[in-house]
């Protein structure tokens, strides 16, 4: 009679380490999406969310170490589980990508948190500096003349924006930008003929974790054009991972692309007249 292996394969218990790292695993990325929910909802302070944030990779990594002691003890003793670990590895993988990535980042960036356009006049906090000034917060004055030097040096294609079409319509272009990445707009002034400066201030969100960080845009005639100026600053941590640097990148080039299809106005047409008689004497 032919032996049965199949009875015997499937009689072999669960590895309980198998499960254990497929847990921790599923329960990184529950920690991940809360401590997300806080910051996004503002349901508690930031450091809630980051405690869960950081105890969620700490899960992440204790599942990995699991999950090779899981790998050892099916090797030795021929338990059950394999699919459970790779699972487990999968998960941990996807948590801890992001924050490796912005490890990478910070070692890589000067550990600044506050990029203008204008390092000299660089545009104010003024309606923001209320949402500034609460405990652990970044001020709302600019970060001096040594985060300027370190901006140079990492990010020196940001400038100010020159532009040859009129302040008012430079504000309309800025402005349709700013809505359409549907940030906070938190106060918006139009140039007039009493203020001839123009300003928008609102708020953006990191893509992941949706920390606020706080955006002033001023606009000032240049002859017949206008310039640009432009300030994004953290409002939490010293090091921004160079999100705000991107941020202010990416504007430049829309607005200078929006401000290039604008069209110029047409001229006023006269209506033709008739030549003038010659009267013959």
């Amino acid at each position: 009679m032919a032996r049965r292996f199949s009875a015997p394969y499937k009689s072999e218990p669960v590895s309980s380490l198998a499960s254990w790292a497929r847990n921790l695993a599923v329960f990184s990325v529950v920690a991940v999406l809360v401590s997300i929910a806080i910051v996004r909802f503002g349901f508690l302070e930031i450091k809630p969310a980051l405690a869960t944030f950081f105890g969620a990779l700490a899960c992440a990594g204790l599942s990995i170490l699991v999950g090779l002691a899981a790998f050892v003890a099916i090797w030795q003793n021929g338990s059950r589980g394999m699919s459970r670990i790779l699972t487990a590895f999968l998960i941990d993988a996807v948590v801890l990508a992001y924050p490796a990535y912005l490890g990478v980042q910070y070692r890589k960036l000067p550990a600044i948190h506050d990029i203008t356009t204008n390092p000299i006049d660089p545009p104010r906090f003024e309606a923001l500096a209320r949402l500034r000034s609460g405990e652990g917060t970044n001020p709302a004055v600019y970060a001096g003349l040594y985060s300027a030097e370190q901006q140079r040096r990492a990010y020196p294609d940001i400038e100010t924006i020159e532009l040859d079409i009129p302040m008012q319509r430079a504000f309309e272009v800025t402005l349709q930008l700013v809505n359409k990445r549907k940030w906070l707009v938190i106060d918006e002034r139009a140039p007039q003929l009493s203020r001839r400066v123009g300003r928008i201030e609102a708020v953006a969100r990191t893509p992941i974790m949706g920390f606020r960080e706080d955006v002033s845009i001023r606009i000032t005639p240049d002859g017949d054009g206008s310039r640009v100026d432009i300030r994004s600053a953290s409002r939490y941590f010293e090091s921004d991972f160079g999100s705000n640097a991107a941020r202010i990148s990416k504007l430049i080039d829309d607005i200078n692309t929006a401000a290039d299809n604008v069209k110029p106005a047409k001229p006023l047409l006269l209506p033709k007249q008739p030549p003038p008689k010659v009267v013959k004497k």
